[in-house]
C-alpha cells in the first residue's frame, strides 16, 4: 500500500494558522524549526540592524528581518527565512514589497548557526542560497564568534575577532568589526 503526500505551496504555507513554530518550505515539503535561541537572536539582531542602519542612511535598497519567507522556487516551491537579508534598490519592485512572502532572491543572506546545526546541513543551506542566485552569505558562528563569507562556495574568507567583515561589492561600503557581531 502506497501512500502520497500533497505538496505544500507557498500559498498554501502563508495561510497556515499560527501554532507558535516557525516553517521553511523545501521543494514542496514543510520543515518545521526549533524558535531561536537567546545568543541565536542576539547575533542575528546585531548584524540586521547595523546593516539596516547601514542601507537605511545610505539608501541602498532594503533590509528583512528573521522570518521574512522568501520565495525562491515555484513548482515545487521553495520558502526560506534568512536571520536577515538585503536586497538592492535597483532590484525592488517601483510599488515595494507585498504582505505576501518577497518574490525576489536577496544579494545578501545571514544565517547564524544555532547549537542543533551540523556542519553539513549549514553547507547545503549556504549552496542552496547561492545556487539561487544570492550574491554573498554570511554564516555566523556564535560558538567560535566567526563568520564565514561566502560569494561561492569555493570563495570562503572566516573571520574572527579583530577582523572587519565588509559587505563589497553587495553592500557597497558596508563594514563591521567581528567583535561588535558578538
Amino acid at each position: 500500500m502506497s501512500t502520497s503526500t500533497r505538496m505544500v505551496t507557498a500559498d498554501d504555507l502563508l495561510r497556515m494558522p499560527d501554532d507558535g513554530r516557525r516553517y521553511e518550505l523545501v521543494e514542496g515539503e514543510l520543515t518545521s524549526m526549533a524558535p531561536a535561541g537567546g545568543r541565536h537572536g542576539h547575533v542575528a539582531m546585531q548584524i540586521g540592524w547595523r546593516l539596516a542602519e547601514y542601507v537605511g542612511k545610505n539608501g541602498l535598497g532594503m533590509t528583512f528581518a528573521a522570518e521574512t519567507g522568501f520565495l525562491l522556487a515555484r513548482n515545487p516551491d521553495t520558502v526560506r527565512a534568512p536571520d536577515a537579508a538585503f536586497v538592492a534598490a535597483k532590484r525592488l519592485p517601483p510599488s515595494g514589497v507585498t504582505a505576501s512572502f518577497v518574490d525576489i532572491v536577496p544579494d545578501l543572506v545571514v544565517e547564524v548557526a544555532s547549537p542543533g546545526d551540523t556542519a553539513s546541513e549549514l553547507q547545503a543551506k549556504t549552496e542552496e542560497w547561492l545556487r539561487y542566485g544570492v550574491r554573498m552569505v554570511w554564516v555566523a558562528h556564535p560558538d567560535t564568534q566567526s563568520i564565514a563569507v561566502y560569494q561561492s562556495m569555493d570563495e570562503v574568507l572566516t573571520l574572527y575577532t579583530g577582523d572587519e567583515i565588509v559587505g563589497d561589492p553587495v553592500v557597497s561600503g558596508f563594514r563591521c568589526h567581528v567583535e561588535d557581531i558578538f
